[in-house]
């Protein structure tokens, strides 16, 4: 709870909830009905999409056990050749965190040997969000998911050919 509540200050995500249930309490008091309809919508949402994210997490977790940074270092170097464009799709697409910490860890395999087409591969393909296909799947089809992803590593594969043309490596 300390962190929730640093020194009588409310955390941001402590004050939305606040905002969101207050205005669920003050909707209720003119018409629960429409308070009940969008529980029972969220709850059908949420049995439908909890099996889905339970797989993702489980695949989250097994990716950030064995794919370490200098496995992915050494894949993804000069001498790659295919299996660095394969593994800089799958590991753009399977690697999960924020810019703020990713960007230092790309940093980093960068000055280990990757090359730059496959860094701007490995960053096209983080726009295939894992977390997010269920959702996806669940308000636009599975049809619309699968192509929208395959064309981003289709234009991945083109978008880190130019970057390897426009920006020549350096090391």
């Amino acid at each position: 709870m300390n962190k929730l509540i640093n020194k009588n200050r409310i955390s941001g995500g402590v004050k939305f909830l606040i905002i969101v249930l207050v205005i669920y309490l003050v909707i209720a008091l003119f018409n629960f009905s429409i308070i009940k309809d969008a529980f029972f919508d969220f709850l059908q949402m949420l049995i439908k999409i909890v099996p889905i994210l339970v797989i993702v997490f489980v695949v989250m977790v097994l990716v950030n056990l064995y794919f370490t940074r200098d496995k992915i270092g050494k894949y993804l170097g000069k001498e790659s050749g295919i299996k660095g464009w394969l593994y800089a799709i799958i590991s753009g697409i399977l690697v999960s965190g924020p810019p703020y910490i990713l960007f230092p860890l790309l940093g980093e395999i960068k000055k280990g040997g990757m090359k730059n087409s496959l860094l701007a591969v490995f960053l096209y393909n983080r726009n295939v969000k894992i977390p997010f296909l269920p959702v996806m799947i669940y308000y636009f089809g599975l049809s619309f998911t699968v192509i929208l992803s395959l064309y981003i590593i289709i234009f991945s594969i083109l978008n880190g050919k130019l970057i390897g043309w426009l920006v020549k490596d350096r090391f």
